[in-house]
């Protein structure tokens, strides 16, 4: 078949919240009708959607598209592009927006601090905080599952891996809301405050941890060599930056996410709960069906490239749409039906290639970890307020509620 370009643009607004509380039938209808096609996103310009399983492993491995938009234009084109403040220049100096030799390089020093025996110290802090948080909440009886469960534990987690003072963890989520969904070329004035906020207070932390090295993250991204190699002060900056808003969001989001739709399949939630052992493969499962990153951060194509017969121009904007590979019927049998026994689970959602996220066994641990002691200790929990009620929050890259209200007993 001669590749062709696209149809045009799909009408839906896929950063809404609306679209955010079911997008797994429109993403059905596109890999049945229209696998790659562009869409209109505020702030995001027209990008590319890529929709079905084998297109969506491709996009995440393909060398032709790049991460850094540098990389996929002319020297004149990338001057003439749009770009944020000056001061945030430092953000795009991490893993995210590097391609080749520099990312290699990047992720070999930060795989060095970043170790699973580091990871793995934190189990039993994880148990120790779900317990107590659910020490308060059982003896309140209803709660919000987001703010007062599935949000404390990965922040407060990841800002005791980086060394961050545990009293200013909650400071963390208000920052990295201002960070999620903003795309380099195009950021929303209004964030602007709380972000110079938040570069502020890690240079201080950063550098005081480069005159004074504890055993923690920052410390070890400081220090780390590998040879005569470091990470630059901007390079550790934008490693800290990534680790505490991907290092906690998405977990929140698959913690209550992941919960809801327990919530939804009793006989599943019974499963689970009666067999602590086998939330290994449970969490594997929920993050398939629930999919916390709901499409891979973006790339840039480089020359001109074909997708499923569609070509894509170079410098355009593809987005690799995990939530829809990941049920993707010519991959996983029965797609739309969540099996926490299935064992043939080869999701996306940690991404492949040289991006699969860093963060991955952490993000396990802690899931693992709340859901089981949530279980455990709450075996009648249910919803507090009928489905329909519930809220998504809206922006491109990530599907999470804004709370989910359950009632709590022992």
């Amino acid at each position: 078949m001669t590749a062709v370009d696209g149809p045009a643009l799909w009408p839906l607004d896929v950063s809404a919240p609306s679209f955010k509380a079911d997008p797994f039938r429109h993403y059905a209808r596109l890999r049945a009708e229209a696998p790659v096609v562009r869409v209109s996103v505020r702030r995001f310009g027209s990008p590319w959607l890529i929709t079905r399983y084998t297109d969506v492993a491709d996009v995440l491995k393909d060398q032709r598209l790049v991460k850094n938009k540098a990389n996929a234009l002319t020297s004149e084109e990338f001057e003439r592009i749009r770009k944020p403040p000056r001061v945030l220049a430092p953000l795009q100096s991490g893993l995210l927006d590097a391609d080749g030799l520099d990312h290699r390089r990047m992720r070999a020093l930060v795989r060095s601090a970043f170790t699973t025996a580091r990871i793995e110290r934190m189990r039993r802090q994880a148990e120790t905080l779900a317990d107590e948080l659910l020490d308060s909440a059982l003896r309140r009886g209803e709660v919000d599952l987001v703010a007062d469960y599935a949000l404390p534990i990965p922040l407060v987690l990841i800002a005791r891996i980086l060394g961050v003072p545990e009293e200013d963890a909650p400071r963390f989520s208000t920052w990295s809301k201002a960070l999620i969904g903003a795309p380099n070329r195009r950021f929303p004035a209004t964030a602007l405050p709380s972000v110079l906020g938040f570069l502020r207070y890690l240079r201080r932390l950063i550098a005081e941890r480069t005159l004074n090295p504890r055993d923690d993250l920052i410390s070890a991204l400081v220090t780390a060599r590998d040879c005569d190699d470091r990470l630059t002060h901007d390079e550790v900056l934008a490693m800290v930056v990534l680790l505490l808003t991907a290092g906690h969001e998405t977990t929140v989001n698959l913690i209550a996410s992941g919960t809801l739709a327990l919530l939804q399949n009793p006989g599943q939630m019974a499963l689970v709960r009666d067999e602590p052992d086998s939330m290994g493969a449970a969490v594997e499962e929920l993050i398939r069906f629930v999919v916390p990153a709901e499409m891979a951060t973006q790339r840039h194509a480089r020359e001109d490239i074909v997708i499923a017969d569609t070509i894509i121009r170079r410098g355009d904007l593809v987005l690799a749409v995990l939530a829809s590979a990941n049920r993707d019927a010519a991959q996983f049998s029965h797609p739309d039906r969540l099996d926490v026994s299935r064992s043939d689970n080869r999701h996306l959602s940690f991404g492949q290639g040289a991006h699969y996220c860093l963060g991955a066994p952490l993000a396990r641990l802690e899931a693992q970890v709340a859901m089981n002691t949530l279980l455990r200790r709450a075996p009648r929990l249910r919803l507090a307020v009928p489905p329909e009620r519930l809220r998504w929050r809206g922006g491109l890259i990530l599907r999470g509620l804004t709370s989910l209200p359950v009632t709590l007993t022992s």
